[in-house]
């Protein structure tokens, strides 16, 4: 059975200059032979449908800025599985909302230079299931979609929530395990929560031989 360590939402460019080595050292210290990225990799602020920081780069800046850095995730982690999450797909959405086919659209892969990343919308380790969260929100995200899919699940997607919830019954007995996220609060796209109550709660989650674990990234 594997031992998975499972990145948070990291929004490159606007991760926290820490997150990295963090996972880094996590992975050393858990011993992990997996690597799953739980999504939104990538921000894409710049072509967001919500508003805009007037202090955040054009969509040419933060691609070439972002193709930059995620070097550095492709040279900590070589190979790894990827849950696509919703700001990954904003380029795809534009393209489908303006009738492009998506033959016309690149990979992931080869818009990033990820060769060695697996791309996909959802995961399966050890009976345990992967994916980013798009469309959940409020508290315990991952622990209420394991309840409706019986199974182990592992999301990001809401920033402000972390770590790992179990509910039990007549024969049900699963666990739900929120990664929270790498983020840079005071980067120009996260401009939009500085107002918020709810704050990013920055870690990540190991998961070994099927069963969840937290940690927590105070920088």
């Amino acid at each position: 059975m594997a031992r998975v360590l499972a990145v948070g939402d990291i929004h490159i460019p606007a991760e926290h200059p820490g997150y990295l080595g963090f996972v880094r050292g996590v992975r050393r210290r858990w011993r992990c032979d997996e690597v799953v990225l739980i999504g939104d990799v990538f921000d894409w602020h710049a072509i967001s449908f919500h508003a805009k920081s007037h202090d955040a780069p054009t969509a040419l800046g933060e691609y070439e800025e972002a193709r930059k850095r995620v070097r550095e995730w492709v040279r900590a982690f070589p190979t790894a599985r990827v849950c696509i999450g919703n700001h990954d797909e904003r380029v795809e959405r534009l393209a489908s909302s303006a009738g492009v086919p998506p033959q016309f659209v690149r990979s992931y892969a080869e818009t990033w230079g990820t060769d060695g990343w697996d791309w996909k919308h959802e995961h399966h380790i050890d009976g345990v299931r992967y994916y980013h969260g798009t469309g959940l929100s409020g508290q315990r995200p991952s622990l209420r979609a394991a309840i409706a899919s019986m199974t182990p699940t592992v999301c990001g997607h809401v920033h402000s929530q972390a770590g790992v919830a179990w509910s039990a019954g007549p024969g049900l007995n699963v666990w739900g395990m929120d990664t929270g996220c790498g983020v840079d609060g005071d980067h120009p796209a996260m401009s939009y929560g500085k107002h918020l109550l709810s704050r990013p709660v920055l870690g990540c989650g190991v998961v070994i031989d099927g069963h969840p674990y937290y940690e927590r990234f105070q920088p």
